[in-house]
């Protein structure tokens, strides 16, 4: 009702006698039913931009995709998805909004090209000039929560459904490109498959893209023209914290380390506990602690951070080697507590390769699940030294104070934060370094620019959204719209909604102070 009653009010958006070029919104991979955080910021996007005058086309799927990523049901992957309430939501999301929907027309010809392929051969495939194989792997890794694929029939199935259905977009989003001749395109993330795909297509043409995720605060988005689920951010040497500013992260580090946070709307700490006493007697027993932070392995993150080692366990199987090599040093594995979140639970996690390696029968190794809320602020105080992947624990770390060792891109490496070594060679050497030396020395500015990266995300990338959006609290991840008036849409009245229009018609960053 709020929706209906808001979208009345917005002006009228004619795309067919447009003043100016349109711009393109699309994010069919963050909802089916509900508006999820994406789709929340993607629907107060438009409106804004159709407050400041912009023409604005929503490209919308209507039964477009035999398999489309959340419709996918990985415990029966050929399951088809559930369009008919899928279609519903899009009807009431996109009121008096000027809509382009598209359906499914199988490519016969394509069909009997992908009949018979090996799952590699699926991953590498190539047409018309447009890589769908590498647009649509990320896809899989997410659905099927894992990053080694099973090259099994379901799975080979599953990548022809996400082929075709994303050939089929190729085509359909083509003929929107020819007619629209759109001066910016808007999607979702960026890696998803249908996404990705309006993506590719859109820079081969030059024309600007967007993309956008779930900011680092409550009911905030990231907005870059990068690769959004890489929070690519430059910040400029000159820019130093104030006191104030410095107070601001100072509190909300307080608060992190208490476990009072949540991201997308999901609270990862239902508690947060101490050091038991056995297990801090355990660590007095030994020379080192040195706790190891994972990641999530199918996580679209992952394909960012992924330039030193090819993947996460290859980067564990390293450290490994270590571990056997130093049986003074007591090292802490700590798995993800995302690993283990209900629905989403990873088909390949840590804790399997824990138990395939027999990492346990090692003495010197504790291992940390993904249900077990041991406070890791507890851990980094207790170590010599902090190991991550791409974990953004590795920034916090190095704000307070402790060397970190990083293996993966992270979203803070472009600036010297913490050792990041370029190669596998490089990473042993600093290893085997930080393992043998008595004392580890941090470069100053690794702390100082911890900070200035951190309050960054924080407080000049994260775009708030609380005005226009509220947490449903039944259904975590996903929001309502609130009751507001459209003025609070215009630029004028709105530090996010300038940004946004300030980032489009200048191609800058999406920066703001909050």
């Amino acid at each position: 009702m709020r929706i209906r009653r808001i979208s009345k009010q917005i002006p009228a958006n004619d795309p067919e006698y447009p003043k100016q070029p349109p711009i393109l919104i699309f994010n069919a991979s963050t909802r089916l039913e509900g508006i999820s955080l994406n789709a929340g910021f993607s629907l107060i996007t438009g409106w804004a931009l159709r407050m400041a005058g912009y023409p604005v086309i929503h490209f919308v799927c209507a039964r477009g995709m035999s398999r489309c990523v959340l419709g996918t049901d990985r415990t029966d992957p050929i399951a088809a998805p559930p369009c008919s309430a899928c279609i519903k939501t899009s009807m009431n999301v996109y009121r008096n909004c000027s809509v382009r929907a598209f359906e499914f027309e199988m490519n016969k010809a394509l069909k009997e090209k992908l009949n018979g392929l090996s799952l590699a051969q699926l991953e590498k495939f190539n047409y018309n000039g447009v890589p769908f194989g590498g647009l649509i792997l990320p896809s899989l890794r997410w659905i099927l929560r894992r990053h080694h694929l099973e090259d099994d029939e379901d799975t080979r199935q599953l990548a022809r459904h996400y082929i075709l259905s994303a050939e089929n977009i190729m085509r359909e989003f083509e003929h929107l490109l020819d007619q629209a001749k759109p001066q910016a395109v808007i999607v979702f993330n960026g890696m998803f498959y249908p996404e990705a795909v309006v993506r590719f297509l859109a820079k081969r043409r030059d024309i600007p893209v967007y993309t956008h995720e779930v900011g680092m605060l409550p009911l905030s988005a990231f907005f870059t023209s990068g690769e959004a689920t890489a929070y690519p951010i430059e910040i400029p040497d000159s820019f130093q914290l104030s006191r104030k500013q410095e107070k601001r992260l100072d509190d909300y580090l307080a608060n992190r380390i208490s476990g009072k946070f949540s991201t997308a709307g999901v609270e990862f700490w239902p508690e947060m506990r101490a050091l038991d006493p056995a297990f801090e007697r355990e660590m007095q027993a030994y020379k080192n602690v040195v706790p190891i932070f994972t990641n999530v392995i199918f996580d679209t993150s992952q394909a960012h951070a992924n330039v030193v080692f090819p993947h996460m366990f290859a980067w564990l199987e390293t450290v490994l080697q270590s571990v056997h090599a130093h049986p003074e040093t007591l090292f802490v594995i700590r798995a993800h507590p995302d690993e283990l979140r209900p629905g989403k639970e990873s088909a390949e996690s840590v804790a399997d390769w824990v138990m395939n390696q027999h990492v346990l029968d090692i003495p010197n190794v504790r291992f940390i699940n993904a249900r077990e809320y041991i406070s890791s602020y507890d851990l980094i105080k207790a170590a010599k030294f902090i190991m991550v992947y791409n974990s953004t624990i590795g920034l916090e770390a190095s704000i307070l104070g402790k060397p970190v060792l990083c293996a993966g891109k992270a979203r803070y490496t472009q600036v010297p934060t913490v050792f990041f070594p370029q190669t596998k060679l490089d990473f042993r050497v600093k290893l085997e370094e930080f393992l043998s030396d008595d004392l580890i020395e941090v470069p100053k500015e690794f702390l100082t620019n911890s900070r200035r990266v951190l309050y960054s995300q924080l407080f000049m990338a994260s775009l708030p959204f609380d005005s226009y959006l509220k947490e449903e609290k039944l259904w975590k991840g996903y929001v309502g719209v609130r009751n507001f008036k459209i003025d609070a849409l215009k630029a004028q009245n709105s530090s996010t909604i300038s940004t946004i229009l300030h980032g489009i018609q200048k191609k800058e960053q999406f920066l703001h102070e909050s």
